[in-house]
C-alpha cells in the first residue's frame, strides 16, 4: 500500500482566514428603542433617566453598537447622549447593528495586515467559517490581496473558485 500524501499542504497555498483576523473583536449591540417610550416614543426627561441607570460598565474592553430597530424617529443628539455615557468604558462606540459595526471594525483591522507577505504567492481567501462575515468584507480584502497574489482563490483547498489572475 502507498503512503496517503496530503496534496493540500504540499501546495503552494497560502490561505487568509478573515475569522482569524477578526479574532478577539467584541462588540456589543445597544438598541435604544430600550429607553424610549413603548420602544417608539422618546421622552427627554425619561430617556436621560434611563440613561443615568444603565449599567455602562458591561461595554468594558469591547466595542459598541448603537441603533434604534424601531420605526421611532430618534434625534442625532440621543445618540449623542450614549456616546457620552459609554465613552470611558467602551474602546469606540459606533452607529449600527452588531453586525454592521462588526463589518466595520473587520475593514479597518484589513489595514493591518501586512498584505505585501502575499507578494506572487497563489493564495486562497477562505470561504467557511464559523462567523458569517460579509460580502463587503470579501471584496475589501480582494481589492488589498490584488496588488500581490500571482492568483487569489475563494473557498476551501479542495473545493475553490477561481477569482484574479495576475496579467503576464
Amino acid at each position: 500500500m502507498s503512503e496517503i500524501v496530503n496534496k493540500v499542504k504540499q501546495s503552494k497555498l497560502e490561505t487568509v482566514d478573515l475569522e482569524k483576523i477578526a479574532a478577539g473583536l467584541k462588540v456589543f449591540e445597544l438598541d435604544i428603542k430600550e429607553f424610549l417610550f413603548q420602544g417608539l416614543i422618546l421622552k427627554e426627561k425619561e430617556y436621560r433617566e434611563q440613561l443615568e441607570k444603565h449599567d455602562w460598565t458591561q461595554y468594558k474592553d469591547g466595542f459598541l453598537a448603537v441603533h434604534c430597530s424601531t420605526d421611532a424617529i430618534v434625534p442625532k443628539w440621543a445618540y449623542m447622549l450614549v456616546v457620552q455615557h459609554a465613552y470611558e468604558y467602551a474602546d469606540d462606540i459606533l452607529f449600527g447593528s452588531r453586525e454592521e459595526v462588526l463589518d466595520e471594525l473587520l475593514i479597518r483591522k484589513l489595514s493591518d495586515v501586512e498584505w505585501e507577505q502575499y507578494r506572487d504567492k497563489f493564495v486562497l481567501l477562505k470561504g467557511c467559517s464559523k462567523m458569517d462575515i460579509s460580502s463587503d468584507v470579501y471584496m475589501e480584502a480582494t481589492k488589498r490581496l490584488m496588488p500581490y497574489v500571482k492568483k487569489l482563490m475563494y473557498g476551501e483547498a479542495c473545493s475553490n473558485v477561481p477569482i484574479f489572475r495576475q496579467k503576464k
